[in-house]
């Protein structure tokens, strides 16, 4: 798994995997906007594939990421080579930390609840409002995590 700690290919001071990861991450509320645009034009299935499939790519792209970042020193390490301040740069990593942590349980839940009503005929149909709003707060937990992760990596391999 050299590779992973090679250089990046966005013109930064960042390693392969955290460049990858970058463009998944940047990418996941597009896709997530996609797969809900299809619950809109009533592909309910075709929406519950792809969000399911989404979800699962990001729970791999997450575990490369963890792998990564343990491997590759841990945010010391990245910390290095920053000319950003250190206690401003980890505050912001506990906070997209935090972001990405309740987004995720939202997601889980959201995503839980919803086989539920489907095994239950409730979905679409009595629980496809609640279903709605929890799905714009995880699209919105989705977009935050996404915006304060490429934060984060601005302040450790741009700045």
């Amino acid at each position: 798994m050299d590779y992973m700690f090679q250089d990046g290919f966005l013109g930064t001071r960042a390693p392969f995997f955290m460049d990858f990861v970058m463009i998944i991450v940047t990418l996941l509320p597009l896709l997530v906007m996609g797969a809900i645009s299809m619950a809109k034009a009533k592909a309910y299935r075709l929406h519950s594939i792809t969000q399911n499939i989404i979800f699962i790519v990001s729970v791999i792209v997450i575990g490369y990421f963890e792998y990564g970042v343990r491997a590759g020193g841990g945010f010391k390490t990245f910390m290095e080579e920053s000319h950003a301040s250190h206690n401003y740069a980890l505050y912001v990593l506990i906070f997209h930390i935090a972001v990405a942590v309740i987004s995720s349980i939202v997601w889980i839940r959201t995503l839980w609840l919803a086989k539920i009503a489907y095994k239950n005929s409730n979905l679409p149909g009595d629980y496809s409002k609640i279903h709605k709003k929890a799905g714009q707060l995880t699209f919105l937990g989705i977009f935050m995590t996404a915006f304060t992760g490429i934060w984060v990596y601005t302040l450790l391999f741009v700045y």
